[in-house]
């Protein structure tokens, strides 16, 4: 059985203290604010914080190697690592617009349907704009819109009959012919 000190310990390993309502609070009041303010504020340094150690490591191992096969693995390290910090770059500019919306008192609500997001996904994921029930939506139509790269369905209705290898002039007709000269 956990302790509240080993509870309080696995909070803080994550970042922070999961956001305690008062009886009669207000959603989004000054308090809540700035709880979130101070979540994205240190995550937001700890992504800049990233981006320094990839700089002084990309400095430090940059080395031109003999052999190409050594070279071309640093060149494929190096890839991958830009690659994340671009995604944390963009990461960290929806952490300053997310800000800016705190700011303005407008954090917290839903962007499609206006509802309030949550306390709870919001610490899940503080740079959310929509509610569960509104993010969930746009995945699925994300899902459905975009065909298969291998079958070229899509997740829509008319895509999950599976398709026929039978030349279409050799198909039989959808009526029977007793019907058709009725």
């Amino acid at each position: 059985m956990p302790t509240k000190a080993k509870a309080k310990s696995s909070q803080l390993i994550r970042g922070f203290e999961p956001y305690q309502e008062s009886k009669g609070e207000e959603y989004m009041s000054e308090q809540m604010r700035a709880h979130f303010t101070g979540i994205l504020n240190k995550w937001k340094l700890e992504l800049m914080q990233e981006v320094d150690r990839t700089v002084h490591h990309m400095q430090d191992e940059a080395a031109n190697f003999p052999d190409p096969a050594d070279r071309a693995s640093q060149e494929e390290e190096f890839s991958l690592e830009l690659r994340a910090r671009d995604r944390e770059r963009k990461l960290i500019k929806k952490i300053d617009e997310t800000l800016e919306l705190i700011e303005e008192n407008e954090y917290g609500w839903c962007d499609s349907c206006g509802v309030e997001i949550g306390i709870r996904r919001l610490e899940a994921r503080p740079t959310a704009t929509l509610c569960i029930d509104c993010k969930t939506l746009a995945e699925i139509k994300e899902n459905r819109s975009v065909p298969d790269p291998i079958t070229g369905r899509c997740g829509a209705p008319c895509c999950f009959r599976p398709p026929s290898t039978t030349p279409l002039a050799a198909r039989p007709p959808l009526l029977p012919p007793s019907s058709l000269a009725a």
